[in-house]
């Protein structure tokens, strides 16, 4: 009873809270547009906003359920400013259903000012391929399904959605019917945008009777000329050694084609025929392009078989540490698997090099810490990596760890990691990531300390096994191993 006489004083707070948003201001345009791809969709909200109230500083973004889900990244910006804007997520409002995200404006705005916001996300599994199954020689063909409306508490003048896909084959998209708030054609396709509104003059549609009420559900189906990669398992371990001073970097990676399933057979002749004439079909996956640092050397690329030396590497030197240094220069990996992979298929490697540690970490004097970045991942565009544990092994005898990673994890664990040569064994830091994208390459920074005995640890323990191995033979040379030990006369 107590229990849920608190979950009705929650609910009529928020209730009374967007009630109270309501009236803070007024939506004169909202504008999305999804630029259609593969395994992505990247999602552009544009937000155009007047002030009902003076002081009013706390704009709030509304996420259906079915967009919360698909989203695995968020990020809102003011018009003209580069840098995010403090958002601070809510949970399920469960009398509307829907998700609340509260935008803290950079200025509290005075009654009829007007700004504007940028809500960029991006969606993961919010395509799937249509029809399932498609033949070698097929083409490509997705739907992408979402809601009508977006979602506001606030009244909203005018609201578009624009859909575009890479390439002006729209097979099919759907078209409401019944619309209440236009007189126009309620949907329009040009070339390869298929746009719904302009809708006018709609209520506050953050809660349920709305949605019931007017809320719709348009599908667009198009063609995609591009493999809908997908890694659905990556294991990222760094290993940072400072006798060595060098940063190893092991990717074992499961690689998966997201596309429409290969209906009948495989045939190599008929593959073989599509690349002489430099035809490919868009459901074959043979081949991907890296980004990897600058400075490495030692580069690895193996599968279950052993090494693939169709691949190729463009090194580029390290980049020096100044102020005119150029940040965007990195190394290019082609990768070629060994066999091409069709829809549905899978392909596992491991991929990896050494660097040298002064690129990626250095020492701070005053605190007597180093300080060492290791990537979270290595972007593969526009594929989503569905599962990702990162594993930073320091150095045997580190001690007062820290660690900063540029977005939260699903969990994070400190354990002990040992290996060759080691005595009680290196810290380990994993993180766990789930549904990673290109706008999740950030750089997990860690700070630790090595006291002196510790960097002699090593050498101690390799010259006592030394000394003792000597120590051994010396004493077995002594040793009588013979059966019979009497003398012959």
């Amino acid at each position: 009873m107590i229990l849920r006489c608190r979950l009705a004083f929650l609910v009529s707070i928020i209730a009374a809270n967007l009630a109270w948003a309501a009236h803070s201001f007024e939506n004169t345009a909202i504008v999305r547009t999804a630029e259609l791809g593969g395994s992505l969709v990247h999602v552009t909200t544009t937000y155009a906003i007047k002030a009902l109230e003076p002081k009013a500083s706390i704009y709030t973004v509304v996420l259906s359920p079915d967009e919360q889900e698909k989203t695995s990244w968020l990020e809102i910006r003011q018009k003209g400013r580069q840098a995010p804007l403090q958002v601070e997520a809510h949970e399920l409002d469960a009398v509307n259903n829907v998700y609340l995200y509260n935008v803290q404006l950079p200025k509290a705005l005075s009654t009829n000012e007007t700004t504007n916001l940028i809500v960029e996300t991006i969606q993961t599994h919010a395509t799937y391929p249509w029809p399932e199954q498609a033949a070698q020689n097929d083409d490509q063909t997705l739907k992408y399904e979402t809601d009508l409306y977006v979602l506001s508490p606030y009244k909203t003048a005018v609201q578009r959605s624009k859909i575009r896909a890479l390439v002006p084959r729209i097979l099919s998209y759907t078209t409401p019917e019944d619309i209440e708030f236009t007189t126009e054609i309620p949907v329009t396709k040009s070339g390869a945008t298929v746009t719904y509104g302009p809708y006018h003059n709609i209520p506050p549609s953050s809660n349920s009777e709305f949605v019931q009420k007017h809320q719709k559900h348009v599908t667009v189906h198009y063609g995609h000329d591009f493999p809908c990669a997908q890694i659905t398992k990556l294991k990222r371990a760094a290993e940072i050694s400072h006798w060595g001073a060098n940063l190893n970097i092991n990717d074992d990676i499961v690689l998966h084609n997201g596309g429409p399933a290969l209906k009948g057979h495989f045939s190599r002749l008929g593959y073989q025929s599509q690349t002489f004439y430099n035809r490919p079909a868009p459901t074959i996956l043979n081949w991907f392009t890296l980004h990897l640092p600058a400075g490495i050397r030692n580069v690895y690329y193996y599968d279950l078989i052993g090494n693939v030396s169709t691949s190729r590497l463009r090194l580029a030197p390290s980049a020096p540490k100044t102020l005119t240094a150029n940040p965007n220069q990195y190394s290019i990996m082609e990768v070629r698997p060994r066999y091409p992979v069709l829809g549905g298929w899978n392909y596992t490697f491991t991929l990896g090099w050494d660097a040298p540690l002064a690129d990626s970490g250095s020492f701070d004097s005053k605190t007597g810490k180093y300080i060492v970045g290791v990537p979270v991942m290595t972007v593969l565009p526009d594929a989503v990596v569905e599962d990702a544990e990162v594993k930073i092994i320091l150095p045997e005898g580190a001690t007062d760890i820290e660690f900063f990673p540029p977005f939260p994890a699903k969990n994070q664990t400190i354990s002990t990691h040992i290996t060759y040569l080691d005595t009680v064994g290196r810290p380990a830091l994993t993180f766990h990531y789930e549904r990673l994208t290109d706008k999740h390459s950030g750089i997990i920074y860690v700070t630790y300390k090595v006291p002196f005995l510790a960097h002699l640890r090593k050498p101690l323990a390799v010259a006592t096994a030394f000394i003792g191995l000597f120590v051994l033979a010396m004493g077995w040379r002594r040793v009588d191993t013979r059966l019979d030990t009497r003398q012959k006369l």
